[in-house]
This record gives structure tokens, sequence and C-alpha cells, in this order.
């Protein structure tokens, strides 16, 4: 074979070599194209959780989130909780399922009231000793924190009633005003006008 032919076939060697890489890289790169492609349909098609959450939240209600979302997200979602809300006592690294309930409860009330009062008093006897009298406001009771105990010191309002109070107020989220709770079953406008001057939010 001369040394012509002998380049020639060397060359179309190397020219085919060259081809062949070259389809190959457009092949692995169209494939990873794919991927990614893939990737993001699955990454934006997540499916969406119906939860209910209620309890000392902001905005309590049905909200949609993430499936792969926690608690704490839930809760995110109607604003966060309330001054009042025992986050102790909830999980908020919990995964949520759909359909679930999630309930953020409320601090012991009466506990709180009693450490204020404790603390006011301490304050009286250190300026003189005198201990001023509470004045019809501060008596008044806060039916968006108090608890059954509380509740059950109003006029005509009994431990079923209270336990309703709470549980509508739970469901249904903080009262806007003193006469929503005559939206709460057992509380008529008689009853509610004997414990309007009792009440406050």
């Amino acid at each position: 074979m001369t040394l012509h032919k002998r380049s020639l076939l060397v060359f179309l060697l190397l020219a085919a070599v060259i081809m062949l890489g070259s389809m190959y890289g457009f092949y692995e790169k169209d494939k990873v194209a794919e991927l990614d492609e893939a990737n993001k349909l699955e990454r934006f098609s997540g499916e969406m959780l119906t939860v209910y959450v209620t309890g000392a939240v902001n905005k309590p209600g049905v909200v949609k989130i993430k499936d792969g979302a926690r608690v704490i997200d839930a809760i995110e979602v109607c604003g966060g909780v309330l001054p009042t809300a025992d986050t102790a006592k909830i999980n908020m690294a919990q995964l949520v399922k759909d359909g679930a309930q999630v309930t953020v409860p409320e601090k012991n009330v009466v506990l709180m009231q009693q450490t204020q009062a404790n603390s006011k008093a301490e304050a009286a006897r250190n300026n003189g000793g005198q201990v001023k009298t509470s004045s019809h406001s501060e008596e008044k009771i806060n039916i968006n924190t108090a608890d059954q105990a509380e509740l059950d010191k109003l006029p005509g309002v009994g431990p079923a009633t209270a336990a309703t109070i709470i549980e509508y107020r739970q469901k249904e989220g903080q009262f806007q005003s003193i006469e929503d709770l005559k939206k709460v079953g057992g509380i008529s406008e008689a009853k509610f006008k004997k414990i309007a001057d009792r009440i406050k939010i």
C-alpha cells in the first residue's frame, strides 16, 4: 500500500471517530436535558394537601399546603399563632397528611392571670404597701382567652355552656366583638344581656 493510500485511510478513520464522538455527545446532552425537564415537571406538579387549622392561630380555617409540608407550615399559612398559644404542646415538625386537623392549644389562662395579679400586688407593696382596687373593666372576663372555669363564673353560664363557648372559639377563631357570643349555642338574647357587662374581648 502506498504512502498516499495509508494517509487517506488514517484520515478517514479519524473522521469516522470524530463523527461518532459528536453523535454520542449530542445524544448524551439530549438525554440530560430530558431528565432535567422531567425533574422540573415532577417538582412543580407536587400534590396539594387540604388541612384544617384551628385553635390559637390568627386565621383558623381550611388551607392548602404542598405535600411534604409540616405543622409549622400550615400554621404560618394561617398567620401564625396567637400570644395565648401553648406551642410546647404541639409538634411543629410533624409531617401533615391530607385531610388532617391541626389544633393549636391555648395556655392555662387562669395561671397566667394569677401570675399577673401576683406581680401587681408585689409592685403595689413596693410602692408603699397599698394595693389598688381593680377597676370594673379589669374584672371583666375576656371571652377570647378565658378557660372553662372562668366562663362558668358568668351569670347563667354553666359548665356545659362554657365548654360550648371554648369549642366554638377553637373552631371559628377569636370573637371580634362581645355580640359574637350570641352565635354560640345556648347563649340567648336574654342570657347575653345578663353577662354583657361582665365580658370583654
